[in-house]
């Protein structure tokens, strides 16, 4: 029987058939790999199949047992067999239940066992159209490093290893053997206050193995009218081996982040990262439908309904690259062209911006559209390390630079005005283990030759080396930023209830056009587990100086806080890290109490960073 094209679509969107499948491709894979019978070099490896590329990436040259865990380049591994070219590539997919150290470690445990129950591996056919190393063409060292972080990206893989198999009697030719862990990939989450308000959700990201993700949320609050709320979404990542993913929802109960109430919306977004410096093309489109109810039968003077549209789509292309590439492909510097365009269109107002003459300038409730160009500049390498923010998980530092240069046309309500920025990046890695990162932002638009809302951001984040008390690891963080907001007109005023400010602080009543912050921590990362969580207690402080518009620095007003907390992961959960975090404010504003001790699920467990992001204006309060 034949199978109409559009039934072999579908059939490939969803994951059920390999893109190569569909279309008569032959793998290359042997159905089963024997991993035992896997010899590198055809005399090496017993049990531990990894143990010679882990020690190649696990240390640097001198490097005493305070440096062990800034782990080398990621590319070093590949390096000796740069030009050689690949006959096969074999895919290797291990359970959560595994570990990558020691293949012969199994976790027997019977959470484990149920948890094999409940989860589906990762096809290898997945693996394969995440690859954008391709067979009989030579090995080059910066891509292949670059497909293995790829790869540890993705949402549901816990961590990879791309290494090479020398072939005996053929020293032209290589095999590449890759192994990737996954996560546990079905996780939710659920809060109560009391019986009057309970909200639920799960979600499974990574659908029969075949890197979908599947998320249902449902809310019950006996205040709210209707009681009920629900919500959903679904997602696929790389669609049809181009590396685009592609989510659709729907929700009635999703929090505002205009107002207090909740928001209903319908959505559909293109996401196409720029997956390599050899990657041409990244973009994305973003389609959705937004509003906000009363729906908690609040006051009128603090609800805030609304509703609106948003069209917003970019996408870039990187400049030289087949001429780069084809004349020495070690070049790293780049050069990427990016044009976006956004349009947001509200259709209901919140009184509160109306006067009798029309809508006043508002940061957020004004109709807007721009067209943006932005021409940016990179290089970005990466070492390997860990306990950054995961708990001995891959983590990749980047080390490089990015400089983004930004232009176009900008109108907000009834002003136009042609705009320009630029933002920078200086990622460094230090011999003795640290990562700093130092960056700029500056813009502002052009009206009757005047600059207005102009913008200046300017900072630097650092992490030590881990340090070590008998075997616990010990690691320093701090973020030092400086803030100043000129000629303000349609910019929000600064706030410290951000990334820049205080953390925890969740008052609006500080803000101003000048602002100073400094945040400091150090995390002791624990040896031992406790039902296979991991644990990092950390004290910690922050101070933010906020001047208010139009005042003297003498106005300026000091924030403070200060506190301690501990975070816990499983490591083989798609959860993320969970973080219960005691905050103490001596300066506290009237709506805002001084102590508050908060449990938070949605911490990152993982360093990213990104080649290249959509053109924007300046973000100050957002990070």
């Amino acid at each position: 029987m034949r199978i109409p094209a559009v039934c072999i679509l579908l059939l490939v969107l969803s994951g059920l058939l390999p893109a190569g499948a569909a279309f008569g491709q032959k793998s290359g894979l042997p159905d089963t790999l024997d991993l035992t019978k896997l010899h590198f070099t055809r005399n090496k490896f017993v049990n531990n199949i990894f143990r010679q590329a882990v020690n190649s990436v696990m240390r640097t040259p001198d490097a005493g047992p305070d440096q062990s865990y800034l782990n080398g380049k990621s590319e070093d591994p590949y390096l000796p067999y740069q030009g050689k070219i690949i006959r096969h590539i074999y895919i290797n997919t291990f359970n959560f239940d595994r570990t990558l150290d020691d293949t012969s470690r199994r976790d027997n445990s019977l959470g484990a066992r149920i948890g094999n129950r409940l989860h589906k591996s990762s096809r290898k056919f997945v693996i394969r159209d995440n690859l954008f190393i391709k067979e009989n063409t030579p090995v080059n060292a910066f891509m292949m490093a670059d497909n293995e972080r790829f790869i540890r990206s993705l949402e549901y893989i816990h961590d990879a290893r791309i290494l090479i198999v020398t072939i005996p009697n053929n020293p032209d030719s290589v095999d590449v053997s890759i192994f990737t862990k996954d996560l546990f990939s079905i996780a939710g989450g659920a809060a109560s206050n009391g019986l009057n308000h309970v909200n639920a959700t799960v979600y499974e990201a990574n659908l029969a193995g075949m890197g979908q993700r599947l998320e249902v949320s449902g809310l019950y609050d006996y205040n709210r009218n209707p009681n009920w709320g629900f919500g959903g979404l679904y997602r696929k990542y790389n669609v049809l081996h181009s590396f685009i993913d592609a989510t659709v929802g729907y929700s009635v109960m999703n929090p505002s982040p205009y107002s207090r109430e909740e928001e209903s919306s319908k959505y559909l977004t293109l996401t196409r990262r720029l997956v390599s410096p050899y990657s041409r093309f990244a973009g994305g489109l973003t389609i959705s439908q937004n509003q906000a109810f009363n729906l908690y039968h609040s006051p009128d003077s603090i609800v805030y309904p609304y509703k609106y549209t948003l069209l917003d789509g970019w996408a870039g292309y990187s400049i030289g690259i087949r001429k780069l590439t084809a004349t020495n492909n070690t070049i790293r510097d780049r050069r990427f062209l990016a044009v976006r365009c956004y349009q947001r269109d509200f259709s209901q107002l919140p009184p509160q911006i109306l006067t009798p003459s029309g809508p006043r300038f508002d940061p957020v409730f004004n109709s807007s559209r721009a067209v943006l160009a932005q021409m940016t500049f990179f290089r970005q390498d990466y070492y390997k390390t860990q306990y950054i923010y995961g708990f001995g998980t891959t983590e990749d530092l980047p080390y490089g630079y990015n400089i983004a240069v930004t232009t176009g046309w900008h109108e907000q309500l009834h002003l136009q005005r042609p705009y320009a920025g630029i933002n920078v990046s200086d990622y460094i890695t230090t011999g003795r283990g640290e990562f700093i990162q130092l960056y700029l932002k500056t813009g502002g638009f052009l009206h009757k030759n005047k600059v207005q809302d102009g913008s200046m951001l300017i900072g630097a984040t650092a992490y030590s080396r881990i340090l070590f008390l008998n075997s616990t690891k010990i690691r320093q963080y701090v973020n030092l930023s400086y803030t100043h907001l000129y000629n303000r007109i349609t910019y929000a005023p600064l706030r410290i209830n951000n990334y820049y400010g205080l953390r925890g602080f969740l008052s609006d009543s500080a803000y101003g056009t000048r602002r100073l912050s400094l945040q400091l921590e150090t995390s002791f990362y624990l040896p031992f587990k406790l039902l296979g969580f991991q644990f990092a207690p950390f004290p910690w402080g922050d101070l933010s100086l906020i001047t208010p518009e139009n005042g003297p620095y003498s106005r300026s007003a000091l924030y403070a806080s200060i506190g301690a907390g501990v975070r816990g992961r499983n490591e083989n959960l798609v959860f993320e890290t969970i973080e219960l975090r005691a905050y103490f404010f001596p300066v506290a504003p009237d709506n805002m109490r001084g102590f508050k001790v908060v449990l938070n699920s949605g911490i990152r467990f993982r360093y990213s960073s990104n080649y290249i992001t959509a053109p924007d204006v300046v973000q100050l309060n957002t990070q």
